[in-house]
């Protein structure tokens, strides 16, 4: 699942994948999966991104967050 609000958070302040990488302390190949949604970024960079943006990491990454996303888990709760 592609995190386009992290690309365009990223695009509104112009840097590139490599100077916000530079920024918050991680690699480019790092940045440009979590945007991807290639990786699940673990608790510290997930605080990194939190604070950059200033915004929670839930509303970043709420794929990460909110189980309603997983097809699974939906189709499990229809059979209850």
């Amino acid at each position: 699942m592609e995190r386009k609000m992290l690309k365009q958070l990223r695009k509104d302040k112009n840097l590139t994948q490599q100077e916000l990488a530079e920024e918050i302390g991680i690699s480019s190949i790092y940045v440009r999966k979590i945007e991807k949604g290639a990786v699940k970024p673990g608790r510290e960079t997930l605080i990194l991104y939190e604070n950059y943006f200033g915004i929670s990491m839930r509303e970043l990454f709420p794929d990460i967050f909110f189980i309603i996303n997983d097809k699974k888990c939906i189709n499990e709760q229809r059979a209850i």
